[in-house]
């Protein structure tokens, strides 16, 4: 006992499985349209445009 709380067979993983598996699918697809906007014309010559020198060096 730790605290005066007791252990039980709490499942946690489980039930939280399909969100957290959301999660990661949209943490992708988010990150791919960012990085596909980004090297759009009208943002890739931008002074403005935070990643300018990620995106000229892919082309």
């Amino acid at each position: 006992m730790f605290f005066g709380l007791r252990k039980y067979p709490t499942p946690v993983l489980k039930p939280l499985a399909p969100f957290i598996a959301g999660s990661i699918v949209v943490y992708y697809g988010v990150s791919k349209i960012q990085d596909a906007a980004v090297a759009t014309e009208p943002h890739k010559s931008s002074p403005q445009n935070p990643y300018i020198s990620q995106v000229n060096n892919k082309h």
